[in-house]
C-alpha cells in the first residue's frame, strides 16, 4: 500500500515508517499538525517556534518526500476514549490534513502513526481513517517496549532527548543527549521506578537526527538552550529549545542540500493545509434496509433463549422457496431481528456478539455490504459487536442463504476490543465487528484465523501452522483483558474446513492437544473446557481452521466466591415417564458428555451423538441416518442430556443464554424436520417444568459439514450449551475499553 506517515519528529514516528516499509509497504508523502501558540502550553511552545517548525519540514529534504502541514485550530472537547465526530475538535484537523493529503495523492491508501501503548491517541487516528477510507498502520502499538528501544538504536536511529519530566530523568544531565547513550540509564530507571523506557507515559520526548529513511541528508544542531520548567527535587521538568541547524548531506545523494534556514523557503514539497475543510461525518447506510414487511412472502424463524442475556438467532424456512439471492435473504434476516429487538425497546447497541451464516464464502463481501447497513459505529456507540462469519450448507437444509444468531443483553453494559489499526499484535478487524466484548464476567471472543498480523494473510504451513497461530492471537486477544486462553477458557469452538482430509483432521486434534490441552492451567478453573468441532463448508480467506474461545473473567476476589458458593435453582424431577423412557440414557453419558462449570456461575457443555451412540439408542441401528422415528429418538437423547447437565449443576432453563443443535446434513433431511423432532422432545420435558418456555423455540439448529467431540470422528448430531447465573448487578460500567498496555 501507498502511506502517508503522521510525523511529530520524534522516534516512534520514524520508526514507525521503517517498519511499514518492512513490511512491503511504501511511504509516499508525510503529514504533520502544529499546535497554535495558545493550545500548547508555555514549555512545549518552544518547540513550536521557527527553528523546530524547520526541522520537521527538513524530514521532507532528507526523505525526498513531500510533506502536508496544518496548524491545529480545534481543543480536546471530546475527551472520551473512544472519539465521536465532535466540531471544534483538534481531530477533526487531522481529518482536514489526511482529507488534502488524499485529495492531492488519490493512491494514498493507509496512515502511519507510532502509537505504542495510547489507546486514545490510536482509537482517534482509526476515526479518522475508518471516514477517509483508508487503513491505519500501527506497527509498535503493544509491543514490548525493550525490545522496540533496542531495536530503535540498533537500526540506525540517531535520536536526541529534547524533553524530561519524570523521576531518574534531569535537564541539566540528560537533554541533549542520544538515545543510544542513554539506554542502561533508562532501563535502569525503569527496574527502579517503572518508568516506561520508550517514553509512553510523557516520561521524555525526543527529536530525531537522522534514520536509514533520511537518504539525503541528516540533521545537524548547531545550537540549543535548556528552558528549566521546573526544579522540582524529585522530577526537574526542562525542555531543549533548538535554535540552530544545518542539514549535512548524505554519500550519494542526489539531491542538493541548502543549510536549515533556507528549507523551508526553498522548499517545493512543503504543502500548507489552512483552508477549513467542512464535511459530515459518514453516513449510515440505508438503502440496503426496507421495512421487513417488504419481506412478508418470506417465512422467517425466531429463535430465543433465557430472560435478561440471551440468543435470538432468525433463519429462513421454507424449503420450496426460491432464495432471491443472498443480499435479499440477509437482508429479510437482519430486518426481522432489527425489528425483533424495537419490538423489546433494544437495538444493535444491545448486541454482544453476531454469528453470521452464509451460503457461499465467494458472496462474503456482498453479505459484509448488507450487514454493515445495518449494524454500524453509530448506532452501538459502546463499540461494535464481536463476529464470527463461516459458511453452512444452508440451502441443502432449506433455510435460505442467509441465517443470523445474535448474543442480546437488555442492558447497555459492555467492553468492546475493536482494534482496526494493522500491527503485530493480533489481527485487526478492519470493519464493524470487535476482537472481543466482555460482559459481566465472560469474554466473548471473534473467531480468530492463523493470520500474519502484520501482514494479514494467512499463514504457511498447512491447518497445523494456522491453529497454532490462531492460539497465538487468540492469547493476545485474552491478554489485552487481562486473562489467559490457557486459565480462563469455558469453552472452545473449532471451525475446521470440511475440506480437511483425514489426516490434516487428525492433525488438527493432536495439535489442539499438544498447543493448548497441555498448557491449560486448571489451578483456578478446576475442570477442562469443553471442546467441540464443527466442519463448515469454507471459512474466511479460504482458511482451513478457526478458533472461538469463551472466557470466563472475573476478579481474583470472584475466583475465590465461584469456588465457594453455590448458585442457581435446580430442575424439578422429571416425570416417571420421561425417566424409564430415557433411563438407557444415563450409562451412555460419559461417552457422550463435556462438561464444564466454573463455581455454580457458568456451565457450557457438548453432547455428540456418533454412530456407536445411535447404535445403542435406536431400534432400527440399520437407518441410522434416516427415520423419523429414530431422529425423534436422537432428539430426545440430547435433551436428555442437556436437562440432566443443567439439573445436576443447579442451573435453570432460564439461564441457558445459547443452545444449539448441530445436524450433518449427511442425515438428507431438511432442518425442519430436525427443529421439529426437537421441539416434540423439549416439550415433554416441559410437562414437568411449567416455567420452560414452549412458545418460540429456545435453540437453533445449524446444519453442517459435521460436528462433534472429535475432529476425526463426523457425529450425527451434537449439542452446544453455555448456560450463566451471573448476577447483572455486577455489571461493568458502559464505559469503552482501554486495553492495558503489554
Amino acid at each position: 500500500m501507498e502511506v502517508v506517515a503522521l510525523v511529530s519528529g520524534g522516534k516512534d514516528s520514524c520508526f514507525a515508517m521503517m517498519r511499514c516499509m518492512d513490511y512491503g509497504h511504501k511511504v509516499v508523502a508525510l503529514a504533520n499538525l502544529i499546535p497554535l501558540d495558545d493550545t500548547v502550553d508555555e514549555l512545549d511552545s518552544y518547540m513550536y517556534q521557527t527553528v523546530g517548525h524547520q526541522i520537521v519540514v527538513s524530514y521532507a529534504k532528507c526523505m525526498g518526500l513531500p510533506l502536508f502541514r496544518r496548524r491545529i485550530r480545534g481543543s480536546t472537547r471530546d475527551q472520551g476514549l473512544r472519539y465521536s465526530v465532535t466540531a471544534g475538535d483538534e481531530v477533526e484537523d487531522m481529518f482536514a490534513l489526511l482529507s488534502e493529503v488524499k485529495r492531492r495523492i488519490p493512491s494514498i491508501s493507509a496512515v502511519s502513526s507510532g502509537a505504542i501503548a495510547s489507546d486514545y491517541q490510536r482509537l482517534r487516528v482509526e476515526s479518522v481513517c475508518s471516514r477517509l477510507g483508508l487503513v491505519s498502520l500501527a506497527y509498535l502499538w503493544k509491543q514490548d517496549q525493550t525490545l522496540l528501544l533496542e531495536e530503535m538504536i540498533r537500526r540506525g536511529i540517531v535520536a536526541i532527548i529534547v524533553k524530561v519530566a519524570a523521576l531518574g530523568l534531569k535537564p541539566s544531565s540528560h537533554l541533549g543527549k542520544e538515545l543510544a547513550e542513554l539506554k542502561c540509564h533508562l532501563l535502569q530507571m525503569n527496574e527502579n521506578y517503572g518508568i516506561n523506557v520508550c517514553g509512553e507515559g510523557g516520561e521524555y520526548e525526543t527529536l530525531t537526527l537522522d534514520c536509514p529513511l533520511f537518504r539525503n541528508a541528516r540533521i545537524i544542531l548547531d545550537d540549543s538552550e535548556v528552558i528549566l520548567h521546573s526544579a522540582d527535587s524529585i522530577a526537574s521538568v526542562g525542555i531543549l529549545h533548538p535554535r540552530a541547524f544545518h542539514l549535512e548531506q548524505k554519500p550519494d545523494s542526489s539531491d542538493r542540500i541548502g543549510d536549515g534556514s533556507a528549507v523551508q523557503e526553498s522548499s517545493s514539497c512543503v504543502y500548507e493545509v489552512d483552508e477549513v475543510t467542512t464535511h459530515d461525518d459518514v453516513g449510515e447506510k440505508q438503502a440496503l434496509s426496507p421495512a421487513v414487511d417488504a419481506y412478508t412472502n418470506v417465512d422467517l424463524c425466531i429463535s430465543k433463549t433465557g430472560n435478561n442475556l440471551r440468543s435470538m438467532s432468525c433463519w429462513i424456512q421454507d424449503p420450496s422457496r426460491a432464495s432471491e439471492g443472498l443480499k435479499a435473504d440477509l437482508i429479510a434476516v437482519l430486518s426481522r431481528i432489527e425489528n425483533q429487538l424495537k419490538e423489546e425497546g433494544l437495538g444493535w447497541v444491545n448486541v454482544l456478539y453476531v454469528h453470521l451464516y452464509i451460503s457461499s464464502m465467494k458472496e462474503f463481501g456482498l453479505a459484509n455490504e448488507v450487514y454493515v447497513s445495518f449494524i454500524t459505529e453509530k448506532k452501538c456507540y459502546l463499540g461494535v459487536p464481536s463476529r464470527s462469519t463461516i459458511e453452512l450448507p444452508l440451502v441443502q437444509a432449506g433455510l435460505g442463504k442467509a441465517y443470523v444468531e445474535v448474543l442480546v443483553s437488555n442492558e447497555v453494559v459492555k467492553r468492546v476490543l475493536h482494534v482496526q489499526s494493522i500491527s503485530c499484535w493480533a489481527p485487526s478487524c478492519i470493519g464493524p465487528y470487535s476482537q472481543a466484548t466482555l460482559y459481566e464476567d465472560i469474554l466473548y471472543m471473534a473467531g480468530q484465523l492463523g493470520l500474519d498480523p502484520p501482514t494479514m494473510k494467512l499463514c504457511l504451513g498447512g491447518p497445523r501452522a494456522e491453529l497454532e497461530l490462531a492460539l497465538q492471537n487468540s492469547e493476545a486477544v485474552a491478554n489485552a483483558f487481562s486473562c489467559s486462553i490457557y486459565i480462563s477458557a469455558i469453552h472452545f469452538l473449532v471451525y475446521c474446513s470440511a475440506q480437511l482430509t483425514s489426516s490434516e483432521k487428525e492433525e488438527i486434534e493432536q495439535t489442539l492437544k499438544s498447543s493448548y490441552i497441555t498448557r491449560l492451567d486448571r489451578s483456578k478453573g478446576g475442570s477442562y473446557p469443553t471442546v467441540l468441532y464443527v466442519f463448515a463448508s469454507d471459512l474466511p480467506k479460504g482458511a482451513r481452521v478457526e478458533v472461538k474461545p469463551i472466557l470466563y473473567v472475573p476478579s481474583t476476589d470472584d475466583w475465590v466466591a465461584a469456588e465457594e458458593t453455590e448458585t442457581g435453582v435446580p430442575l424439578p424431577a422429571p416425570s416417571k415417564t420421561w425417566t424409564d423412557c430415557t433411563a438407557p440414557y444415563s450409562a451412555l453419558r460419559d461417552s457422550c458428555c463435556q462438561v464444564h462449570t466454573t463455581g455454580g456461575r457458568i456451565c457450557s457443555a457438548v453432547v455428540s451423538i456418533t454412530d456407536d451412540i445411535a447404535s445403542k439408542i435406536c431400534s432400527a441401528a440399520g437407518q441410522l441416518h434416516h427415520g423419523e422415528e429414530n431422529l425423534k429418538i436422537m432428539a430426545r437423547f440430547c435433551a436428555f442430556q442437556i436437562a440432566k447437565t443443567l439439573a445436576d449443576n443447579r442451573f435453570s432453563w432460564d439461564s441457558v443464554t445459547m443452545l444449539r443443535l448441530y445436524y450433518s446434513v449427511d442425515l438428507a433431511v431438511a432442518a425442519d424436520a430436525v427443529s421439529g423432532a426437537f421441539s416434540e422432545a423439549l416439550a415433554e420435558l416441559a410437562q414437568d417444568n411449567p416455567s420452560m418456555r414452549t412458545d418460540v423455540p429456545f435453540y437453533n439448529v445449524v446444519p453442517v459439514a459435521g460436528a462433534g467431540r472429535s475432529a476425526c470422528a463426523n457425529d450425527i448430531m451434537a449439542c452446544e450449551l453455555l448456560a450463566s447465573n451471573v448476577s447483572s448487578a455486577k455489571s461493568i460500567p458502559a464505559e469503552p475499553f482501554a486495553v492495558t498496555p503489554a
